[in-house]
């Protein structure tokens, strides 16, 4: 058997918009000490094949980080996979709270250096040393008092589509960019309560052991992120403090938390929350897009980009080859030909 997909990409997706199966989007996550990441990959791979898991996964030697869609039909089968691997016995499934079981098209499963880049020295500080976890009820609890500041440690095209009320939401493009900013933003807050929340919880947890490390004292962190907390609150019938709509990096780009909608269309400024990706395949830029926008421009950046997705397909790709790449994938919505997008 292949341990990786040989089937053209733009098939898979036709397969997978036009299939009615029920799927279940989930991630977990669990850092651990995993001694041969290519032999554990290829372990997962296999089993997960058989599932028809789709989906991304970074292995590395500290462990796993999954984001994946299964089946409604094998989930159970899958959950009882997950008890032979010994540190995945207990592991927390974050369920998705908006899916429509489009969110993945293949699986893809790679061995990293680590399965968060986060640019730290691991062994400068005791990373097992976390934050207080809390759960929704104390989350809510605690971020109601004065002596405690919520910090967002996600990016900015993250926290701009959604972000818990009145949270410091920092600047940054990636989350190695954001650890030493949010460090000196933070200087003048050393003897409040920090609490700090992410996607799914995986970056908190690094984060707030190296912010202890640094000599943060009282330091918590929102346990399985914002995804579990939306499923807290709907459960327990609590008051919901986080605004619009939580960014998921899968086919869906997004799921709904509440009905506010606090962005904007980077091109027209309507109110908007949906995030796209240019359709000229040479540009990719992820940007906020609403939907008169998207009929106007055929779901481009820009009228350039629109001429460019009307050529042939074939000449498209002797285009991209015969310059260099200019792919604005990682500019995430900082364009400056974006009229209205988020201001640095």
């Amino acid at each position: 058997m292949h341990l990786h997909n040989r089937v053209d990409r733009e098939i898979l997706k036709q397969q997978i918009q036009e299939s009615t199966e029920e799927r279940i989007t989930l991630s977990f996550y669990q850092y651990a000490r995993i001694g041969n990441p290519m032999f554990f990959r290829d372990h997962l791979y296999l089993q997960w094949s058989e599932l028809g898991v789709l989906g991304r996964v970074y292995v590395a030697n500290e462990g796993i980080n999954a984001q994946i869609n299964i089946p409604k039909d094998r989930f159970s089968q899958f959950q009882e996979q997950l008890t032979t691997i010994t540190f995945l016995e207990d592991v927390r499934l974050n369920v998705a709270v908006d899916d429509d079981s489009k969110s993945f098209y293949k699986l893809k499963i790679q061995v990293k250096k680590k399965i968060v880049a986060d640019g730290l020295n691991d062994a400068a500080f005791d990373v097992t040393n976390r934050g207080i976890h809390l759960k929704a009820e104390a989350f809510n609890a605690l971020t109601d008092r004065p002596d405690t500041v919520v910090v967002d440690m996600r990016n900015h095209y993250e926290s701009e589509v959604g972000h818990f009320e009145n949270a410091i939401l920092p600047d940054v493009d990636s989350f190695r960019e954001s650890l030493p900013k949010i460090e000196n933003i933070l200087q003048e807050h050393r003897e409040k309560n920090i609490v700090m929340y992410c996607t799914g919880g995986i970056r908190c947890e690094k984060a707030s052991a190296y912010f202890k490390h640094r000599g943060f004292e009282h330091v918590y962190q929102l346990e399985g992120g914002i995804i579990n907390y939306a499923r807290e609150v709907q459960e327990k019938g609590l008051s919901n403090k986080f605004k619009g709509k939580n960014f998921v990096f899968d086919e869906r780009l997004g799921e709904r938390i509440s009905d506010e909608i606090i962005s904007h269309c980077h091109q027209c400024g309507a109110p908007c929350d949906t995030h796209t990706n240019c359709q000229n395949e040479a540009c990719h830029l992820l940007f906020i897009q609403c939907e008169r926008c998207a009929e106007k421009y055929n779901g481009c950046c820009t009228p350039e980009c629109q001429e460019v997705i009307q050529l042939p397909a074939e000449e498209q790709k002797v285009r991209r080859k015969s310059r260099p790449q200019k792919r604005n994938i990682f500019r995430k919505g900082r364009s400056e030909h974006l009229k209205h997008r988020l201001k640095q």
